[in-house]
């Protein structure tokens, strides 16, 4: 009888664990079970909308973003916070748009770190939720205190104040001098006898070869801008000596990025990670390695992208080697829209063809229009997130914000108050994402729905009819101007400006 009745209070307890492990699970995680994923951000440069073929390219294929498309949830109207690099970088990791900040603006490759140390930061948010953060290729938000880095001494403050555990980097982009690799707060390779020296707006050092006067032995020739120090044969901006054991040779760059990559994925495979891998492809100079070359029609600017999706294939096969693939939230996206001619002549323009590297969007980097930062975006997490295609409106922006709900953290808001939490969107568990949008440019842009302000010449398009941007409705509509102008302004008016 004892036995009996012990059977049946097991019965009456069971259903009440099971009851409470289910209530458990927040609301945003169902019908998942929550857990802790790893977290890859894949953060190219100057990719376009249309220039992977998930996204409509015909003239060149990616397989590996394909698969990461064709497993995860792709995106439609996703944005980079700003149609150029730095700002873009900026409001990522820091959840605060560049226009906020002065300062935040491209910088040159000597420029002092413009995030300020101890912030919260998207790294420093996974940092303090027991993640062991690592950032990996582009960088370009300055290095070292006020008035640049001693590139031969000890580089701080940089990625580790910020909240990277981990940094191999590039200060700025290979079109910018010191064409040098930084890992962990020294440039690598760098020997005492051959110290650095880095200037910008002043002439060249006397003896080092010029990009004008020396055009004519130039392996890539400039279009404009790329004419101060020349390094491997190409122009550069800004002007370099010395630490010459310590160039990197371009061909290799890819290569050298992802290895570090791979094994910071090796080394850290038995605990919570995230990395941000940041191609410096396709930015220029487009110089791939050999095994690229010519695989396109479209000359080396899609050979990059040939290259930049192979780096993407070798982290996803290190995920599959390590059976981290699961357990791994990976994220793909771009800093900007795309460019052609950007200071190099490399046949960007004249091998162009059929193909449309911002999709059917009008404009590209440095532009106002769509095209400036509408962006691929992709998210796997198998079991996690469903794959298929999401219109709902989201910003790099709003990672921190989302991230730090993803894992239980809280973060400081006055710091970062553009961040969005738009998790539910992220994961394919909403249609919906934010409400509104200010894209950046020189200046702003704001997004309602389908419907697109530019405050330059008081513009107005809606884009579900008109995606190309062509028809300027301010006049028809201008009430609707004169509520989005209202409605920009006290956006903008949300944490004044910064010095």
């Amino acid at each position: 009888m004892k036995r009996v009745r012990r059977v049946r209070r097991a019965r009456r307890v069971i259903p009440t664990l099971a009851l409470l492990a289910f209530t458990a699970v927040p609301a945003l995680a169902q019908p998942v079970k929550p857990t802790r994923p790893n977290i890859v951000l894949i953060y190219t440069d100057d990719v376009g909308y249309g220039d992977v073929s998930c996204y409509g390219a015909k003239s060149v294929t990616t397989p590996n973003v394909d698969r990461l498309a064709r497993e995860g949830l792709r995106f439609t109207d996703a944005h980079a916070a700003s149609a150029t690099c730095t700002p873009s970088r900026y409001a990522l990791l820091t959840g605060e748009y560049a226009w906020r900040k002065k300062g935040t603006g491209v910088l040159p490759g000597d420029a002092a770190m413009i995030i300020e140390q101890g912030r919260t930061t998207l790294a420093s948010t996974l940092q303090k939720a027991g993640y062991t953060t690592g950032v990996v290729g582009k960088w370009h938000l300055g290095l070292g205190a006020t008035g640049g880095p001693d590139w031969n001494e000890k580089i701080s403050p940089g990625p580790g104040q910020v909240g990277f555990n981990y940094h191999f980097l590039m200060a700025a982009t290979g079109d910018r001098v010191p064409c040098v690799y930084i890992e962990n707060e020294h440039v690598v390779g760098l020997i005492k006898d051959d110290p650095i020296s880095v200037r910008y707006g002043k002439v060249n050092f006397d003896g080092e070869l010029d990009g004008i006067r020396d055009r004519a032995g130039l392996r890539m020739d400039w279009s404009q801008g790329h004419n101060n120090a020349v390094v491997n044969g190409v122009g550069r901006i800004g002007y370099t000596k010395g630490g010459k054991t310590a160039r990197w040779m371009d061909e290799d760059m890819a290569d050298v990025f992802t290895a570090k990559a791979v094994a910071f994925l090796e080394k850290n495979k038995t605990k919570p990670f995230f990395l941000s891998f940041n191609t410096h492809d396709i930015h220029v100079p487009r110089l791939p390695h050999k095994r690229f070359v010519g695989k396109t029609t479209m000359g080396p600017r899609g050979d990059a992208i040939v290259e930049m999706d192979a780096s993407v294939g070798e982290l996803l096969k290190t995920l599959d080697k390590l059976k981290l693939t699961q357990n791994t939230l990976v994220i793909f996206s771009s800093d900007n829209g795309p460019v052609l001619d950007d200071g190099y002549k490399d046949s960007a323009v004249e091998k162009l063809g059929d193909h449309k590297p911002a999709g059917p969007w009008r404009g590209g980097k440095y532009s106002l229009f769509e095209g400036g930062t509408r962006v691929p975006l992709i998210l796997r997490w198998p079991g996690h997130v469903k794959p298929g295609v999401s219109e709902a409106l989201v910003c790099q922006v709003d990672l921190l914000a989302s991230l730090a709900a993803l894992t239980g953290q809280s973060y400081d808001k006055a710091t970062a108050p553009d961040s969005e939490n738009v998790l539910p969107a992220l994961l394919g568990q909403s249609k919906t994402g934010r409400e509104t949008l200010v894209e950046h440019a020189g200046t702003l842009t704001l997004r309602q729905g389908s419907w697109k302000y530019i405050k330059n010449n008081q513009q107005l398009y809606d884009l579900a009819t008109d995606p190309g941007e062509t028809l300027n409705l301010a006049a028809k509509f201008p009430e609707r101007v004169t509520a989005m102008a209202a409605a920009l302004e006290k956006i903008r008016g949300v944490g004044a400006s910064r010095p």
